[in-house]
C-alpha cells in the first residue's frame, strides 16, 4: 500500500488517498487513534468519491471515532470495465427506461460485479489492518450484495450494516444463510427500485442470530439521517 495524498479536514478527520496494487482507495481516520475499522461500499459499485458516501465516512470518523475505508474495486467507480460489461449495463439502462422486468439483466450485471469486487476488498483489508493504529474487529456498511459475500467468507468482519436498496444476486441470497455476524438491515419501504418483498425475504434468509430490520417510509434516497447514527451505535456494540 502507498498513500498518494492526504488532507486534514476541518472536522479533525485525516483523509488519505491510497493505492493497493492497482486498487485505488480512500482512508478517513479520526483525531484519536488507534481506531477500529469500518469498510464502506456504495450500492452496486458506485464510486468511493460519491458525495453521499464521503459524507457518511467523514461523519463516522469525526463523530464516532472509527477509521473508515472505501475502494474502487474491479469494475467499480472509475476502474475499467470489459466490453461485455458495458453492453450488459447499456441493455439494463434501456430495459429500466422502457419499464421492462429487469431481474435477469440485473443478475448479469451485479453478479459478476460482486465476484470481481470481493477479492479486491479482501486484499485492501489485509493492507489496511497492517497499518499502525488500525485495529480489528472490522465492521461493514453499505452495498448489500458485496457485504453478504464478504461477511460469508471473511471472519474478520464482526458486524454488518446493509442498505437494502440494490439488487442482490441469487448467489448472495444463498450465501446470506452462511452469514452469522450481527446484522442491521436498512430498508426504504417505498424504494422504487427494490420491492420490499425482496428485502424482507432476504432478511429472513440470514443465518445471524442477532439481526435487526429498520424500515422507514420513503424512496431510495430518503434514508433518515438518524439511521446513520443508529448504524454507528450498532457498530459500537460489536466493535468496541
Amino acid at each position: 500500500m502507498r498513500f498518494t495524498s492526504e488532507q486534514h479536514l476541518d472536522d479533525g478527520v485525516l483523509a488519505r488517498e491510497l493505492v493497493v496494487g492497482e486498487i485505488p482507495g480512500t482512508l478517513w481516520t479520526p483525531r484519536l487513534m488507534p481506531a477500529p475499522l469500518i469498510l464502506m461500499a456504495h450500492n452496486n459499485g458506485l464510486p468511493r468519491t460519491d458525495a453521499r458516501l464521503v459524507a457518511r465516512a467523514r461523519y463516522v470518523a469525526a463523530e464516532y471515532g472509527y477509521a473508515v475505508a472505501s475502494i474502487d474495486a474491479a469494475g467499480c467507480g472509475d476502474r475499467p470495465r470489459s466490453p461485455s460489461d458495458e453492453r450488459a449495463r447499456a441493455e439494463l439502462r434501456r430495459a429500466v427506461q422502457a419499464g421492462e422486468q429487469a431481474d435477469e439483466l440485473l443478475e448479469s450485471v451485479v453478479g459478476p460485479l460482486v465476484e470481481a469486487a470481493a477479492p479486491d476488498w479482501r486484499t485492501a483489508l489485509d493492507a489496511l489492518l497492517a497499518l499502525p493504529g488500525i485495529t480489528g474487529p472490522v465492521g461493514y456498511s453499505g452495498w448489500a450484495a458485496l457485504g453478504i459475500r464478504l461477511a460469508a467468507v471473511e471472519p474478520r468482519i464482526a458486524a454488518v450494516c446493509l442498505y437494502a436498496g440494490g439488487y442482490v444476486p441469487r448467489a448472495q441470497r444463498e450465501e446470506a444463510r452462511r452469514v452469522t455476524a450481527p446484522l442491521l438491515l436498512l430498508l426504504q419501504w417505498d424504494d422504487e427500485g427494490n420491492p420490499r418483498r425482496h428485502a424482507l425475504d432476504l432478511f429472513d434468509a440470514f443465518g445471524s442470530t442477532e439481526r435487526t430490520l429498520h424500515a422507514n417510509r420513503g424512496g431510495h434516497l430518503a434514508t433518515p439521517r438518524f439511521e446513520l447514527e443508529d448504524s454507528c451505535r450498532f457498530h459500537d456494540r460489536h466493535l468496541r
